[in-house]
C-alpha cells in the first residue's frame, strides 16, 4: 500500500489546494527523471508523489480519501459500521442481524470480498470496493505561444517514460487550463487513468494578457505624432493599419477591437490597447536640434503633470 500522501508530499491535512500543489511542483522538479537521468530513487520518488498528488490533488479524491473512502492507492475501502461490535457491547450492533443490517445481502458482500457476486474466490482481480482499479493519473505542464492559446493547435510532448502524446489545443486556451486526456496516464487492472495537460502561455515579447483584453507600447515617431498618420501596428493575426490622430501623446491609447484574448464563456475576443510612446530618431538630426532650440527659445511650455 502506498504511503499516506500528505506525507508524501510534506504537508499537513489541513493543507490548502494552494499549498498541495505548491509542494508538489518543488518535488516533481527536484525527482523529474529527465533531470536526473540514470537516478532510479529519483524515478521511484517522483512515482510516489505523482501519485499522492493525484489523490489530495483532486478535491474529489481528496475527500473520500480523508473520510476513509479511498486509501492511498485509490481503491475503495471495505468500512461496514458496527461489524466490530455495536453500542452495549452486543456482537454486530444493536439487534444483532435483524437490527442494523437486515436490509443487508451479505451473501452479495462476500461474494464482492471475494472477487465477484456469486462468493467465488479469485474472481477477476476485483478489490473491496467490486471494481478492478483505475490507473493513476499522470500530470504535466505544457508551455505555448500567445498566439497558439489564441488561434489553438497540436503539440507533441514526452512522459518521463518515453510516451509521445498530441496535445490539442482549444482556441482561446487560458493560463493554467488543464486539458485531460482520457486513458493517457499510468494502467491499471481497472484502465488507465488520465494525462492531465496544465497550459502555461509563455510571456510575449510585445503584448502582455490582461484579463480578455492585450495591452503594449506602439513607438510612433515625433511628426506622426503632430500630424497624424497611418502606420503599421502588430496584432496577434498580423499588422493592421491604425489611424493615429493630430497632436497625439505619449501615453495616450488606440483601442483595435477584437484582436485581445478569446473568452471561453462568451466566444468573443478582448481588445488590444495600443499605448502610444513618442520616439526620437536613433541618429543625431541636425535640424530638428535646431528647431527645437528656437521652439524652446520662442514658445516655451511646461508638460502637463500628472500627481
Amino acid at each position: 500500500m502506498a504511503k499516506d500522501p500528505y506525507q508524501e508530499l510534506g504537508v499537513s491535512r489541513t493543507a490548502g489546494a494552494d499549498e498541495i500543489r505548491k509542494a508538489f511542483r518543488k518535488l516533481a522538479k527536484q525527482n523529474h527523471p529527465d533531470a536526473n537521468p540514470g537516478d532510479k530513487a529519483a524515478e521511484e520518488r517522483f512515482k510516489r508523489v505523482s501519485a499522492a498528488f493525484d489523490i489530495v490533488g483532486d478535491a474529489d479524491k481528496r475527500k473520500k480519501f480523508d473520510a476513509g473512502e479511498i486509501d492511498a492507492d485509490g481503491r475503495e475501502t471495505f468500512n461496514a459500521r458496527g461489524f466490530g461490535g455495536g453500542a452495549g457491547g452486543e456482537p454486530f450492533g444493536r439487534g444483532g442481524f435483524q437490527g442494523q443490517f437486515e436490509d443487508v445481502d451479505f451473501s452479495e458482500i462476500l461474494g464482492q470480498m471475494f472477487g465477484g457476486r456469486g462468493g467465488a474466490a479469485g474472481g477477476g482481480g476485483r478489490g473491496f470496493g467490486g471494481a478492478p482499479a483505475k490507473g493513476s493519473d499522470v500530470r504535466a505542464t505544457l508551455e505555448i505561444d500567445l498566439e497558439e492559446a489564441i488561434q489553438g493547435g497540436k503539440k507533441r510532448i514526452a512522459f518521463s517514460d518515453g510516451r509521445p502524446i498530441d496535445v490539442t489545443i482549444p482556441a482561446g486556451a487560458a493560463q493554467g487550463q488543464v486539458l485531460r486526456l482520457k486513458g493517457q496516464g499510468q494502467p491499471g487492472r481497472g484502465g488507465a487513468g488520465d494525462a492531465l495537460i496544465e497550459l502555461n502561455i509563455r510571456p510575449h515579447a510585445v503584448f502582455r494578457i490582461d484579463g480578455d483584453n492585450l495591452t503594449m507600447d506602439l513607438p510612433v515617431s515625433v511628426p506622426d505624432a503632430v500630424l497624424g498618420a497611418k502606420i503599421q501596428a502588430p496584432t496577434p493575426d498580423g499588422a493592421v493599419a491604425l489611424t493615429v490622430p493630430k497632436h497625439s501623446n505619449s501615453g495616450s491609447v488606440l483601442r483595435l477591437k477584437g484582436r485581445g484574448m478569446p473568452n471561453a464563456k462568451t466566444g468573443k475576443r478582448g481588445d488590444l490597447l495600443a499605448r502610444l510612446v513618442v520616439s526620437l530618431p536613433e541618429t543625431v538630426d541636425a535640424e530638428l536640434e535646431h528647431f527645437a532650440e528656437a521652439w524652446r527659445r520662442e514658445r516655451p511650455y511646461a508638460p502637463r503633470r500628472k500627481g
